[in-house]
């Protein structure tokens, strides 16, 4: 499982990147989502890498 924080914020993004922050369920900076270490998530993750930060949890 990885733990994803939001550090920066999406708003001058562009809209391919502020989508993908709000399907990974992101809202606000510094919310967090555990989700589960798997290829989409690796890939959503590759985009949007600068703005966030992630942490493996058990």
């Amino acid at each position: 499982m990885l733990k994803i924080t939001l550090i920066k914020s999406a708003v001058h993004r562009l809209p391919k990147q502020r989508k993908i922050v709000k399907e990974l369920g992101l809202g606000r900076v510094n919310s967090s989502v555990v989700l589960p270490n798997n290829e989409a998530t690796r890939g959503a993750i590759f985009h949007i890498a600068h703005l966030i930060e992630v942490e493996e949890v058990k």
